[in-house]
């Protein structure tokens, strides 16, 4: 068991330990969780490279950041919405950087109204799963040269609420439920850990999933108060079916704390292929609507179907 849990924050997790030479890289690293990850880690004297779509805001990110902390911070502009951005960001990243040590997917889009990637994947699965699957490809050969690598997969308790459907992953045949492509895309972040895990776990490189928590960011951007609060009532209504406690939401440096955890704590040294929340390992479970990790999240063959999937759409092949 950790010493850290729920109500721990990034400083917290990250305090004492010394992350100089350390380089580590953050997708949505210039706003919500993605920046206090940042923050926090370059406290701690890591090498920041921030990800991000718009290069005006991760440029006043990094600034802000780098004032705080001292800490070395980088800029890549990448659109995960994007195949031909990801490649132009991957072929930019090893021509500027001799390795990374962490890769961090944070970003992501959460409960989005029906629409598609510039490469016509529908917006949630594409943006959440599928750029990260095309981008950690592109980056695989500088975390190769890495130490003590991670790749650390943002997931959410919202895998709870649907597998991945290998069959109509774009809603294509079936009507669009704009919270069961969120748990697609969920599942879909665990299962790539899996994947990863599975193929490159003996070569030192460990990939992990994780829930951060609930946490009001503008993750949300595209509920309305409307949704937020049929949301609200799912999740009430998710415990009471099971007999369980309705979790609190947490600050945006608690909801960090499971990430920065996950990538940086000697306890999971040369593991790989878990999921984490509140700052530990979960269990397998099946049925509570308030914790643990679905058993079709951490399915190999599932995993192997991801995969297979993930490459035929992008094109994408990791070496090695």
């Amino acid at each position: 068991m950790s010493q850290f849990g729920f109500a721990s924050t990034a400083d917290e997790v990250l305090d004492g330990m010394d992350l100089t030479g350390r380089i580590i890289l953050v997708t949505g690293g210039y706003s919500g969780l993605g920046q206090e990850t940042a923050r926090a880690l370059a406290a701690r004297g890591a090498h920041v490279i921030l990800s991000g779509r718009d290069a005006t805001k991760l440029a006043a990110a990094a600034d802000e950041i780098a004032e705080l902390t001292g800490a070395r911070i980088d800029t890549l502009v990448c659109d995960l919405a994007s195949l031909a951005s990801i490649r132009a960001a991957g072929t930019e990243a090893r021509e500027r950087f001799g390795h990374i040590d962490v890769l961090i997917n944070n970003a992501g889009v959460m409960a989005a109204p029906l629409g598609r990637t510039e490469d016509g994947f529908e917006t949630q699965f594409g943006t959440n799963h599928l750029g990260h699957f095309a981008l950690t490809g592109e980056l695989m050969s500088l975390l190769e040269k890495g130490s003590g690598q991670r790749i650390v997969n943002l997931s959410s308790r919202g895998h709870h609420i649907a597998p991945v459907d290998f069959d109509d992953p774009g809603f294509e045949r079936r009507a669009y439920d704009p919270w069961i492509a969120y748990g697609n895309s969920k599942t879909a972040n665990v299962l790539f850990a899996v994947g990863l895990e599975q193929r490159f776990g003996g070569r030192g490189i460990h990939a992990f999933a994780l829930h951060p928590g609930g946490i009001h960011t503008n993750l949300a951007r595209h509920m309305s108060e409307e949704d937020m609060a049929a949301l609200l009532d799912r999740i009430r209504k998710a415990a009471e079916a099971t007999g369980e406690t309705p979790v609190s939401f947490k600050t945006i440096p608690q909801g960090a704390a499971t990430t920065c955890w996950v990538a940086t704590t000697p306890e999971l040294e040369g593991r790989g292929g878990l999921y984490a929340e509140d700052c530990d390992v979960s269990e397998i479970d099946d049925t509570s609507a308030t914790g643990g990790v679905r058993s079709y999240a951490l399915d190999r063959d599932n995993a192997e179907r991801l995969w297979a999937l993930s490459e035929k759409l992008t094109g994408t092949r990791f070496g090695g």
